[in-house]
Order: C-alpha cells, then sequence, then structure tokens
C-alpha cells in the first residue's frame, strides 16, 4: 500500500498537471464516448489509450462505464466492463482475459490511512484474474487480488485476496466454495 504525504485532509495529494489531466479525460469521456451506442467499443478504446490505458487485445468497456485515472489502468483481451462499473482508479488496477466485472460493480483502489490526523490517501493495486466474474454491485477494496476463474457475487464486499476458482459473497464476503471441490464450507 502506497501513502501519499499530504500535510492536511484538505490537500490533494495529486499535482496540478495530474489534476488537469484527470479534468481533461472527464471531459472527453463525456463529449466522444458516454452517449455511444455499444457497437462503438474500439472507438471507446481509442480514447482510453489516449490517456495511457494499456489495452491487450480487444476488450469492451461499456459507455456508461467510469474511469477515474485512465493511465492506471490495464486491460486484457476480451476483459468485460458492464453498464456502470466503476474503476475508482486512483492506484492501479488491471483486468485479466475473459474477466467480467458486471453492472454498478465498484473497484476502489484507493482509502486513507484513519490512523493519522491528516488522512493520507492510500493506493494499492487491485487485480482481477482471467476468467474471473465480479457481479453486479460488487465492491472490491484497494490491494485485492481476485483469483483466476473466481466468482465474487452480487453486493459482496470483498476485503481479502479471492483465490482461484473460488465463490465468495456476502458483506464481509465470505467463501461459499473454495474451487477445490465440491462442498460447501
Amino acid at each position: 500500500m502506497k501513502t501519499f504525504d499530504q500535510k492536511s485532509p484538505y490537500d490533494s495529494p495529486w499535482t496540478l498537471r495530474q489534476r488537469i489531466a484527470m479534468l481533461v479525460w472527464e471531459y472527453c469521456w463525456s463529449l466522444f464516448c458516454g452517449w455511444t451506442p455499444k457497437p462503438f467499443n474500439r472507438w471507446r478504446l481509442f480514447w482510453l489509450r489516449i490517456f495511457g490505458a494499456k489495452i491487450h487485445g480487444l476488450p469492451f468497456v461499456h459507455q456508461r462505464a467510469r474511469i477515474q485515472i485512465p493511465w492506471n489502468v490495464t486491460l486484457h483481451d476480451r476483459a468485460t466492463l458492464g453498464d456502470r462499473a466503476n474503476l475508482y482508479s486512483l492506484g492501479e488496477i488491471e483486468i485479466g482475459a475473459r474477466a467480467i466485472v458486471a453492472q454498478e460493480a465498484y473497484l476502489c483502489g484507493g482509502t486513507h490511512d484513519l490512523s493519522v490526523p491528516n488522512l493520507p490517501l492510500q493506493v494499492a493495486k487491485i487485480t482481477i484474474g482471467e476468467d474471473a466474474f465480479i457481479g453486479a454491485r460488487a465492491f472490491i477494496m484497494p490491494g485485492v487480488t481476485v483469483g483466476a476463474r473466481a466468482v465474487v457475487g452480487a453486493c459482496a464486499v470483498v476485503t481479502r485476496h479471492v483465490g482461484e476458482g473460488c465463490v465468495v459473497g456476502g458483506n464481509p464476503a465470505r467463501p461459499l466454495h473454495t474451487g477445490k471441490s465440491d462442498k460447501v464450507p
């Protein structure tokens, strides 16, 4: 977990240049991509690339998906960001090949250190493994890795790593199926 050096909770952890780039990104996405129909996916990927997103193959990004900082995002072939999926990419977020982030799921790359008065921003990488499925309205915390072929149930709050092939659900997310046998714990 990376902690930013902020002298007060009101100071931005971002440089002026970064804040301007984020503002330009917001306007460009709204103006050039937010209204486009689904078949214009390559156009949306073009704009993500312009703003530094690392795109491998041909992922799908819904026109109403929200990406905070595209230069912190890596999307692999056939990864999918669903309707209103939110990548709060204050830290890195990597979504593996064929992984699905369903509608309104929230991948939160940042938090705050609540143990000190200035509440500095803390960021950590979120990794979604290949063929994983993140259910509708699930919430993934900073620093979490969701393994390959894992399933995160709808509305689950994931605070810890999810192993390959595991199925988790609930708040906080608990294993429903470990992927190692057919037994449910």
